[in-house]
C-alpha cells in the first residue's frame, strides 16, 4: 500500500492475464466479454457464433457453424496459434437432433483435418443472439517463446 494525498491506496497488481480481441471479429464489449483470454500459455476463446465480422448471421445451419469455424480460425491468428493447438472444443447447437451431426463432422473435420481435438457437444433450447444456431468455444495451448 502506498499514501497519496492523505488516502490509502493500494497498488493494482499486473494482471496475470492478456485479453485479445481481434479487429476482424465483431466487438464483443457491448456483450461483457472478451474474445480471448491467455493465461500461463493456455488460450481460452469465447464461443464463437455464426455471425460475420459486422455481427450478421445467415439462418442456414451448416453456413453458420463454417463461419463460427472460420471466426474460431481468426481468434486462433491473432494470438499467433495454429488449429492444431487447439485441444478442447466445446459445441452448443440449438435445438439438437442427430441429422445435424452429419453437416458438424463434415464442417469440423474440413477445418481441422486429421488433427481433431477433444469435443463435448450440448444441445441447448437457445443461444444469446436471436437466430444463431451453433457456438463453438474452444481452449488452445500457446506456441513457446
Amino acid at each position: 500500500m502506498t499514501i497519496s494525498e492523505n488516502c490509502l491506496t493500494e497498488e493494482v497488481p499486473k494482471p496475470l492475464t492478456q485479453i485479445v480481441n481481434p479487429t476482424k471479429l465483431y466487438d464483443p464489449a457491448p456483450y461483457g466479454y472478451s474474445h480471448v483470454v491467455i493465461a500461463n500459455k493456455v488460450a481460452y476463446i469465447a464461443g464463437q457464433g455464426g455471425e460475420d465480422s459486422e455481427g450478421k448471421l445467415e439462418n442456414d445451419f451448416a453456413k453458420q457453424v463454417r463461419q463460427a469455424y472460420k471466426n474460431l480460425f481468426t481468434a486462433l491468428e491473432a494470438i499467433n496459434t495454429s488449429p492444431n493447438n487447439v485441444s478442447k472444443l466445446t459445441t452448443y447447437v440449438v435445438n439438437y437432433d442427430q441429422s445435424m451431426l452429419e453437416t458438424m463432422t463434415k464442417e469440423l473435420v474440413s477445418a481441422f483435418g486429421e488433427h481433431l481435438p477433444a469435443q463435448t457437444l450440448v444441445p441447448v433450447p437457445r443461444l444469446a443472439i436471436d437466430g444463431m444456431l451453433f457456438e463453438v468455444d474452444a481452449i488452445a495451448i500457446m506456441e513457446k517463446d
